[in-house]
């Protein structure tokens, strides 16, 4: 079995979530964790949410200052206009449309956004630029497919039982990605064979490490797949970015379009990690540890009461949606920052006094895929692929969107 090297950083207990003193970008993004907190909204959705929020903030921004390509906008440009303004009124337009039932906190953060800016030209012509595109924005994601019907028809034999509790949101299979041409575009190779070697190594190690009632796993590792449960894994990106960009201190318009990187990266991984769960269906460790004397692979032992540490996610295993997301959201803040070290934390949404720290993106995304195999949910090379997936996706975005202009890359 293949050594494990823990990566564990820590839990640290403070009197409260860091806060980063940044910009209107980083103070909606928070705003909008706090929303889909309290709407209960988390997972595929969530992630298309961010990315409509801040691409209509970035290009809000650059609708006013024209420092980056637009990537939907198709308004004339507003050079007069307040851009803190246009994007406050974009994030305050779109999360209105997508979380009515939230009108007060977002009507907050939005009285909040306005209260340093004087009233005057500027700021109106900004609120007037913000709300059309993201009105503009919202209405063209309508189509998107991500709210068509759950058609997802169960594999079974007539008469033979199968559990009931149906994947969840398997139509992002199909869905319409951000900059991409088609969810299959980063589809990888099937998973390995059940008879290789390659799937023997990883079901033991999962076998091993992530039993609930595991002798190998440490208390350590155990603390680190408490604190990474489905509620902290994609904020706790944005919440370094948000310090990362603090930290260095980039302009209004480099921080619009690193949250635009980041957000569209996340929710291209969803969509194109769900192309590829639904095309291979490959089981979880809970059903493939039950069944190892089936799978024709002499190296794996069955474990009939076999449970992981984690619950097993309703969705097919292969490949990683933990590991895309570290690989989408690694390249696209290595892009902008380099590889380190930085020093930054990741705050439980529920409870703000349990921190880890870290000292790279890397070093996070690390632990966050390592405690997939910890929690028994993954297999490691399910991890390996979708993080490679994930560099793809952020390596054809920043390659392709949101450049700077000629005027910009003249200044440079």
């Amino acid at each position: 079995m293949k050594t494990l090297h823990s990566g564990i950083i820590g839990l640290a207990l403070v009197a409260g979530a860091p806060v980063a003193q940044g910009d209107v970008i980083t103070d909606w993004n928070q705003t909008a964790i706090e929303v889909m907190k309290a709407a209960n909204v988390a997972g595929n959705p969530w992630t298309r949410s961010m990315a409509m929020m801040n691409v209509a903030m970035y290009d809000a921004v650059n609708s006013v200052q024209a420092r980056y390509t637009r990537f939907a906008a198709t308004v004339p440009v507003a050079p007069r206009a307040s851009p803190e303004t246009a994007a406050a009124a974009a994030a305050r337009q779109m999360l209105f449309q997508l979380y009515p039932n939230q009108k007060a906190k977002i009507d907050e953060a939005y009285a909040l956004s306005l209260k340093s800016i004087p009233e005057g030209a500027a700021r109106t012509a900004g609120i007037a630029l913000g709300e059309q595109i993201a009105t503009a924005l919202y209405t063209d994601r309508l189509n998107d497919a991500t709210n068509a019907p759950d058609t997802y028809r169960p594999v079974t034999t007539p008469g033979v039982w199968i559990p009931t509790v149906f994947p969840l949101f398997p139509q992002y299979a199909t869905a319409k990605g951000w900059g991409i041409e088609s969810a299959s575009q980063f589809r990888p190779a099937p998973p390995p064979a059940l008879s290789s070697a390659l799937y023997a190594r990883d079901y033991n190690e999962t076998k091993a490490l992530g039993a609930v009632k595991s002798t190998v796993r440490t208390e350590a590792q155990a603390e680190a797949v408490r604190f990474w449960n489905q509620a902290n894994l994609a904020p706790a990106w944005f919440q370094a970015a948000s310090q990362l960009s603090t930290a260095k201190g980039l302009g209004l318009a480099e921080n619009a379009r690193l949250h635009a990187l980041l957000s569209m990266g996340l929710a291209n991984a969803f969509i194109t990690d769900w192309d590829a769960k639904f095309q291979y269906n490959s089981w979880r460790p809970i059903t493939a540890i039950r069944n190892g004397d089936l799978d024709g692979n002499n190296a794996t032992e069955r474990d009939v009461g076999w449970t992981p540490l984690n619950a097993t996610p309703m969705h097919p295993e292969y490949p990683s949606q933990a590991g895309i997301n570290v690989g989408a959201t690694v390249g696209v803040l290595e892009s902008v920052f380099g590889t380190g070290p930085h020093s930054f934390a990741a705050t439980d949404i529920a409870d703000p006094r349990l921190q880890r720290q870290f000292t790279s993106v890397a070093q996070m995304g690390k632990e966050q895929c390592e405690v997939r195999i910890w929690g028994g949910i993954h297999f490691r090379n399910s991890l390996e692929v979708g993080e490679g997936m994930g560099h793809k996706i952020a390596d054809h975005l920043v390659g392709n969107y949101l450049k700077p202009t000629p005027r910009t890359a003249d200044a440079r």
